[in-house]
């Protein structure tokens, strides 16, 4: 049987890791103000790639959410495809997957 109280707090503090650094990301947008055109430039490509791990933070929010509804609902480790079980292996790599190796 899974340990999901194990999952829980690892999901848990994952979201509080995602939290900060998602912050950090928008601090960081926040403070391009330069009036230097090549400058502003730089400043364009580096928001790209802060608005993309943004984007991927968020993504992996949503996936860590509905985990931790999983959890409350007794359905945690649970295949939402096949409704076989999900290797404690598997979960121990992507704790927030809805999926079995098979139907990955």
């Amino acid at each position: 049987m899974i340990n999901t109280e194990k999952f829980r707090k690892t999901l848990q503090k994952r979201l509080q890791e995602l939290d900060v650094r998602l912050h950090g990301i928008e601090d960081e947008l926040d403070s391009h103000q330069s009036k230097d055109w090549e400058e502003l430039a730089v400043e364009r490509e580096e928001e790209e790639v802060l608005e993309g791990l943004g984007t991927s933070g968020q993504d992996e929010i949503v996936k860590i959410r509905a985990a931790l509804r999983r959890i409350d609902e007794g359905e945690f480790g649970i295949c939402v495809k096949c409704c076989d079980e999900i290797s404690e292996e598997r979960l121990a790599v992507v704790p927030h997957t809805p999926y079995c190796q098979k139907c990955a």
